[in-house]
Order: C-alpha cells, then sequence, then structure tokens
C-alpha cells in the first residue's frame, strides 16, 4: 500500500513536470515565433526604408559636400544643416516657388536644434540673377539655386535639403497620429484642394491632422504680423513634427510614414544618413527658433520683406556657432 502510494505521488510529480515543462516548451515556441516576426518585419521595414529613399534621394549638382565645407559631414558623426523646402507643387509642373523655406542647424554634442525662417517675400541677391524675392530662386534654379541662395544670405554650409509638396506634409502629419499646437486666434482657411475657408481652427491647444496642420500653415492675410506670423507658424509645426516623430513608440507608424512619402519628397539624405538622424532624435533635448527681423518695402508696387543687416549678421553667427565652425578657416569663402 506504501509503494502504490509512493508510485502515485510520483506520477503525480512526473506529471506535473511534464506539464510544466510542456508549458515553457509553448511559452518557447511563442517567444522564438514573435522573434521571427520582429525580424522579418525589421527586414522589410528597412527594406522600405531603403526603397522609399532611393526613390526620393536626389543630389545636388554640386555632389554630396557644400561648396563652403572643407570636408563633408555627416549625421550621428558632425554638425550639420538642413534646408525645409515646402512647395505648392502640382502635378505636371515644371517650376515651382518655395512657399516655405527653413533651414535648421542640429549639434550633435548638445543634441539640440536652431531654426529660422526665412520669408518667401524676402529681397536678397540671387547668383546669376539679380535682387529679388528669395522665391524665385527655386522657381528658376530648383533645389540647387535655393540651397546656393540660402548659403550666401547667411555665408553658412547647408549640407541637406529636404523638399516636400503638401500632398506629404499632410500625409506625415496624420501618419504620427496629428500634431499638438497652441493657436492664438480662430480662423477659417482654404482646404488643400483650395476651396474656400473648408477648415477651421479654433483658438486654443488644438490637436491637427494633416489638412487642419496644411490650413495652420498655409494662413497668411487672417494674421496681423502676415508672412512673419505664417513663418513663426510654420516653424511651431516642424518642431511638434520633429518631437511628435521623436517620441513614437510603435515600429508601424514608421511603416505608415515611410508608405506616405511616394513621389512627393526628395531629399539629398541617404538611408543610412536618416537611420543616423533618428538616433539623433530619440536623444533630442531643445528645438530653437530664430527670428530673421526686417520691414516691409514696396518698389514699383511689389511687396518685399527687406532684411535687416544686422539680423541677418547675429544669425549668420548663431548658426556657425551652433555648427562649431565660427573660424573663418573652417570655412570656404567664395
Amino acid at each position: 500500500m506504501v509503494e502504490e502510494t509512493r508510485a502515485l505521488r510520483g506520477n503525480r510529480r512526473t506529471g506535473r513536470r511534464k506539464k510544466k515543462k510542456s508549458k515553457w516548451r509553448w511559452l518557447g515556441y511563442a517567444l522564438t515565433a514573435l522573434l521571427i516576426l520582429v525580424v522579418a518585419y525589421g527586414i522589410y521595414l528597412s527594406t522600405l526604408a531603403a526603397n522609399v529613399t532611393n526613390k526620393a534621394h536626389k543630389q545636388l549638382e554640386r555632389g554630396e559636400k557644400s561648396e563652403k565645407r572643407v570636408e563633408a559631414v555627416y549625421p550621428g558623426k558632425d554638425n550639420f544643416s538642413v534646408l525645409f523646402i515646402g512647395v505648392d507643387e502640382r502635378k505636371g509642373e515644371k517650376q515651382s516657388r518655395s512657399d516655405v523655406l527653413i533651414l535648421a542647424t542640429f549639434n550633435k554634442d548638445d543634441k539640440t536644434i536652431k531654426m529660422v525662417h526665412i520669408p518667401r517675400d524676402s529681397r536678397v541677391y540671387i547668383r546669376g540673377y539679380y535682387e529679388t524675392k528669395i522665391n524665385h530662386a527655386h522657381f528658376w534654379g530648383g533645389v540647387d539655386l535655393a540651397v546656393e541662395t540660402v548659403e550666401e544670405l547667411f555665408d553658412v554650409p547647408v549640407d541637406y535639403y529636404v523638399k516636400l509638396n503638401f500632398e506629404a506634409f499632410m500625409d506625415i502629419v496624420d501618419a504620427i497620429g496629428g500634431i499638438t499646437v497652441d493657436v492664438e486666434k480662430t480662423f477659417s482657411e482654404m482646404d488643400s484642394k483650395d476651396r474656400k475657408n473648408r477648415i477651421t481652427i479654433h483658438a486654443g491647444r488644438q490637436t491637427l491632422n494633416g489638412e487642419e496642420a496644411l490650413a495652420y500653415v498655409r494662413m497668411r492675410k487672417q494674421d496681423p504680423l502676415g508672412d512673419i506670423g505664417r513663418g513663426q507658424r510654420q516653424q511651431q509645426v516642424i518642431k511638434a513634427i520633429i518631437e511628435k516623430s521623436a517620441s513614437i513608440s510603435s515600429i508601424t507608424k514608421y511603416d505608415d510614414i515611410l508608405n506616405s512619402l511616394g513621389d512627393n519628397l526628395t531629399t539629398n539624405f541617404t538611408f543610412q544618413n536618416l537611420v543616423a538622424l533618428h538616433k539623433y532624435a530619440g536623444s533630442l533635448r531643445s528645438i530653437e527658433t530664430l527670428k530673421l527681423e526686417g520691414k516691409d518695402l514696396y518698389l514699383d508696387n511689389i511687396y518685399y520683406y527687406d532684411l535687416d543687416e544686422e539680423s541677418v549678421a547675429e544669425i549668420s553667427r548663431e548658426l556657425k556657432e551652433h555648427l562649431g565652425i565660427a573660424d573663418e578657416d573652417q570655412l570656404v569663402q567664395h
């Protein structure tokens, strides 16, 4: 009887061990399957990102190095600058004026960004032409002339550019789940199809989708500061996009963003550059906006924004310091 009891207890213990072993085996299978799925998705996402980047990639005529640089720079390794170019470019159009010009500098040590908006009516000299509105540079010479004009304005290198149209802008905002901004006053604006007063943005803290964000950055006539006010909102939105993108935890969001770009964005960033840039965004500490001062000017009944020379010089100094090129021997002079 004692032996039978011992045998029965032994069988129970063996059964529990088998169940425990079976439980851990199935857990191991589940974890292995999950790991395979994550790795497979990672390979898919990397391939997708590489394909999209390759499709969007367009090198400047000058090559990868700014003519103002002694040596080329790379995100993740060096301080660098990016010119964001927004265009209202419709299909079939071969020429377009830049609607948005924002120059941003990235400091790798401080993990900070400085941004300056250049009003599209700013009166500047465009090489090969004459003094006129800066948005003519993109119309006459595309990204290359726009980059060159901004470089000459501030005497700083523009290492990279990102050119996007309104479709890409809206898709990116939607892909990251919208952006939150503080709206100063209620206003109505046209939508992306240019239908008047279709979008209403209310005063206060608002979370905007792609269409609403586009209306927010396009509005000018109802802003007492005109293009200056619009520039401030554009910087506010880019800052919100960068901060929201850096905080995204779901890997599927990057899939949505990549799929949204398509034919609506061009850049001289490579896939490797973007990988380094994402690591940078994850440790971002602050984004500072700089204001380019000037005054209204009318010449032959044409409106210009006449830039203040001292303001241009001050911003040039700040950008150079942020890039770590305050010494003149670190710049190629023309």
